[in-house]
């Protein structure tokens, strides 16, 4: 004598055996959504605001005071990626930015780890004098600076 346990066919355990897959592999994927903000990479904005008729000087200094210093971070391991843009038209003056610099950190914590670059600064340029006074022309010519961090929107989640 065989037992059934109360089902007479198999395949009345299917529609049992979906829903118990489904929930676990919804519970099995519910500690990656949930995953700590300090293990995934953040992402910062840079826009940079010249003076009129200074962003080609702007860019110049950039490329060759800061960028290297970002290029050896991400060296380093504690960026990911650095790349930069500019508009191709023209907005209003409220608007307007000259230059967005993205830097992709490893982690929030690394962005935010107080980390200092004089180090790098002093091993790429032996010649302090003249990087500090290019530096300072940098910011001089910026008629604003901001920094916005972001995250991905997800719009197929809801």
């Amino acid at each position: 004598m065989s037992r059934s346990f109360g089902f007479r066919s198999p395949l009345l355990l299917v529609p049992f055996v979906v829903v118990f897959l489904l929930l676990s592999r919804l519970a099995g994927t519910a500690h990656l959504q949930s995953a700590p903000a300090a293990d995934r990479p953040f992402v910062v904005e840079y826009y940079y605001k010249t003076q009129w008729g200074h962003a080609d000087e702007f860019i110049a200094l950039f490329r060759k005071n800061h960028y290297p210093l970002l290029k050896k971070q991400v060296e380093m391991g504690r960026l990911l990626r650095v790349y930069a843009v500019t508009p191709v038209y023209h907005t209003t003056e409220d608007g307007r930015w000259d230059y967005r610099v993205t830097i992709v950190y490893k982690s929030a914590a690394v962005a935010h780890d107080g980390f200092d670059s004089a180090a790098l600064a002093k091993q790429l340029y032996p010649d302090q004098e003249t990087y500090r006074k290019e530096e300072q022309r940098r910011f001089e010519i910026l008629e604003a600076h901001w920094d916005l961090p972001i995250k991905d929107l997800d719009l197929d989640t809801r």
